[in-house]
């Protein structure tokens, strides 16, 4: 059985242990406890976390420059007021729903033993290195995507940049998340909207006109989502192509991000496409209740005029993935948005 940590605890002592640290962006392994703490200026930023109740490893929670927590609680803690939908989606993630006919987007402990056959998990290797410094840290972690039946069909290398920084003369702070998938066998991403990149929200960035209803994963298995409580929920997603609000799930664009209020604090998270990613740029996963997703490798599944992507991968073929996340504690333009997605573009490490 696999271990679960009372992340509530671990998450206080861990950074309060750290609050003394030194300056700067500090990224600090933890083996015994699997997870990575990084800090700014011994502030909480986030956490790499592997072997909890997700069948993959997450960065959990993310943490805006204002100390504003912009991601979701539930499944590793549950807050007043906040959703119990959709257990896999905790913190920000990496996944698909459908690789080989195994579904590992919506994969976790909740998956009634019965249904287990239809998934795939991703196992944590290993911790490659992890260095600190003044502006920003680096990570890069190993990893294996395995089947129900047992098959490894994928190694997984993800190199994380968390950088400190200002956008528009505001603080933010940034991820660059560049993964690299290796194909061990065949791999056919079959067409699916349970992709890629995945930040499931805090309750205050939830879509206010969210109205609820049913919702089926790969599996065709449904999850009943309430409309949205309008005491809290203030989130607008915006793209580069001036989609807003409700009309941006299903449409493709460079950018998206995401902005709302909680005790009078703006706060934004953007996501950035790279111009060498496949399906670029991404269609937006984008749902009012919470789900903040960049996948490219859905296609008819959002378009039905389009044929089915089916992204696939010989064996020993590889394919990278190159996503910047920013977190701005307040609201952001389009302006700043295309000069980041510019100076993104040109980054090709």
């Amino acid at each position: 059985m696999r271990k679960l940590f009372s992340l509530v605890a671990l998450l206080g002592s861990a950074f309060a242990a750290q609050a003394n640290a030194a300056k700067g962006v500090q990224v600090v392994t933890n083996e015994a406890t699997h997870r990575v703490d990084v800090t700014v200026d011994g502030q909480p930023f986030t956490s790499y976390l592997w072997d909890t109740n997700q069948r993959k490893p997450v960065l959990y929670p993310l943490v805006a420059p204002d100390g504003t927590t912009v991601t979701r609680g539930f499944p590793f803690q549950t807050l007043p007021g906040e959703r119990v939908d959709h257990p896999h989606h905790a913190g920000l993630w990496f996944n698909y729903g459908n690789a080989n006919n195994f579904d590992f987007w919506n994969n976790s402990d909740a998956i009634k033993p019965a249904d287990r056959p239809k998934y795939g998990s991703i196992r944590h290797d290993r911790i490659v290195s992890a260095t600190s410094g003044t502006t920003s840290g680096e990570l890069t972690t190993e990893s294996t995507w395995t089947t129900a039946a047992g098959d490894d069909i994928l190694k997984q290398t993800t190199h994380y940049v968390f950088t400190n920084t200002k956008l528009g003369g505001h603080p933010v702070r940034t991820i660059d998340m560049t993964v690299t998938l290796s194909a061990l066998a065949k791999v056919v991403f079959n067409d699916d909207k349970e992709g890629v990149l995945g930040i499931r929200v805090a309750h205050f960035l939830e879509s206010p006109t969210e109205k609820g209803g049913i919702f089926l994963d790969a599996n065709g298995v449904p999850t009943q989502v309430k409309a949205a409580d309008p005491a809290g929920a203030t989130g607008v997603y915006h793209t580069s192509e001036g989609k807003v609000g409700d009309a941006v799930w299903s449409t493709r664009g460079r950018w998206c991000y995401l902005t709302g209020t909680t005790n009078n604090h703006t706060e934004t998270i953007g996501i950035i496409d790279h111009p060498g990613n496949p399906g670029y740029p991404t269609y937006w996963h984008a749902r009012g209740y919470g789900l903040f997703a960049a996948n490219p490798l859905g296609q008819h599944i959002f378009d039905p005029k389009q044929p089915a992507l089916n992204f696939t991968l010989e064996k020993d073929q590889t394919a990278t993935f190159r996503y910047r996340v920013l977190l701005l504690s307040q609201a952001a333009t389009s302006e700043e948005m295309n000069h980041e997605a510019d100076t993104f573009a040109k980054d090709h490490h």
